[in-house]
C-alpha cells in the first residue's frame, strides 16, 4: 500500500507546490482534481482544478508527470465528481462529456484510475435512477474500457443537505446497488471506497470489504463522527442530516485497525487516499497541513 491524499483541500496550490509539500511529509501519491477549469461547481471541495484536461495534449501530460515524478510522487487517480445523473439535462450533459475527457487524460498520462460519481436524481427513487444510469452510463464506460482506464465510483450518498433529499445525489453508496453496477458494467468500474459513508448507514465495514474488496480499485481515508444529540434530536429519518460529522481518520468512529485487517485479507495493495473534510482543520493552509499530518500517523502503522 501507498499513503496519498485528495488535493481538494488545496484550491490555491499548484500541483507541484502540493506535490513538494505531500513528499516531504510522508505521501507518495495524489489524487488529482480534475473539475472544467472555467464553470467548475461552488459546492465544498468541489470546482477544483489541479489539471485541466480540456484540450490537454499528450506533451503537457507528460510534462505533468515528469514534474511529479521529479518530486517522488505519482498520481493514484484523477478526481471529478459531479452528478451525471442530475435532473437538468445540461448538467447532465456538461458532466458525462467531461469525465470523459478525465477518462481520456488519465490515459494519457498513464493514470489507472478515474474517481467520481454515478450520480442521482434526488427526487426520483433509486430504481428509477439505476434506469437512468444505465443509458447515461454505458457509453462512458465503453470509453474506459477503449483506453485501458478503470473507473472507480465512489460510495458516498450525498446526502447532506434539503436538496439532495430524498434519494441523494450518488447511487452506488450500498452493496446491493454495488452488485448490480457491477454486474451490469463489468471489470472496468469498481470502487472508491470510503468506509466513512458506511458508519451513518450501519453497514458492517468489514463485511463489505470482504465482499467487494477485489472491486476495490481506489480506497479513501476519511473518518466519520456520529454527533449523538444531533442523532437523538433528529432519528435516523433525517438521513445523516443534523448527526452525521465528516472527521479526520482517528477522530471518529471508523475503527481502522478492522478496516486494514480486511484490506490486507483481501488482497488491497493500492493507495491509501486521505480525503480532508474535517471542518475543525479547515480555515487555513496551516490547519488543512496539520490536518494531513494528523491523518498521516493514524494511517501510516498500517500502510506497508
Amino acid at each position: 500500500m501507498k499513503l496519498g491524499l485528495l488535493t481538494a483541500p488545496f484550491p490555491e496550490t499548484s500541483l507541484n507546490d502540493v506535490a513538494d509539500w505531500s513528499a516531504a511529509n510522508g505521501f507518495s501519491m495524489l489524487e488529482v482534481c480534475c473539475w472544467p477549469a472555467a464553470t467548475g461547481e461552488t459546492r465544498r471541495y468541489g470546482g477544483i482544478t489541479h489539471i485541466d484536461v480540456d484540450g490537454l495534449s499528450e506533451m503537457q501530460g507528460k510534462e505533468i508527470v515528469a514534474d511529479l515524478n521529479e518530486r517522488d510522487i505519482e498520481m493514484s487517480g484523477l478526481a471529478y465528481y459531479p452528478n451525471p445523473l442530475a435532473a437538468d439535462p445540461e448538467e447532465r450533459r456538461a458532466a458525462s462529456e467531461h469525465i470523459k475527457k478525465v477518462i481520456s487524460a488519465a490515459a494519457m498520462m498513464d493514470v489507472p484510475v478515474v474517481n467520481t460519481f454515478i450520480g442521482a436524481d434526488p427526487a426520483k427513487t433509486q430504481a428509477e435512477n439505476w434506469e437512468n444510469a444505465k443509458e447515461l452510463w454505458h457509453p462512458i464506460v465503453d470509453h474506459a474500457k477503449d483506453l485501458g482506464v478503470k473507473i472507480a465510483i465512489e460510495n458516498c450518498p450525498m446526502i447532506f443537505s434539503n436538496d439532495e433529499w430524498p434519494s441523494g445525489k450518488n447511487l452506488a453508496h450500498t452493496p446491493a446497488i454495488w452488485r448490480t453496477m457491477f454486474e451490469e458494467f463489468g471489470e472496468t468500474v469498481g470502487l472508491n471506497f470510503d468506509p466513512s459513508h458506511l458508519v451513518w448507514q450501519m453497514i458492517d465495514i468489514p463485511r463489505a470489504i470482504n465482499e467487494f474488496g477485489e472491486r476495490f480499485y481506489h480506497v479513501h481515508a476519511k473518518d466519520l463522527e456520529i454527533d449523538r444529540e444531533g442523532l437523538y434530536d433528529n432519528g435516523i429519518l433525517s438521513l445523516g442530516m443534523g448527526w452525521q460529522v465528516p472527521r479526520l481518520p482517528g477522530l471518529g468512529d471508523v475503527d481502522w485497525q478492522s478496516v486494514f485487517s480486511a484490506l490486507y485479507r483481501v488482497g488491497y495493495n493500492g493507495v491509501i487516499c486521505v480525503e480532508h473534510e474535517d471542518r475543525q482543520f479547515e480555515e487555513t493552509d496551516e490547519l488543512v497541513k496539520a490536518g494531513f499530518l494528523l491523518a498521516r500517523n493514524v494511517l501510516a502503522p498500517y500502510v506497508v
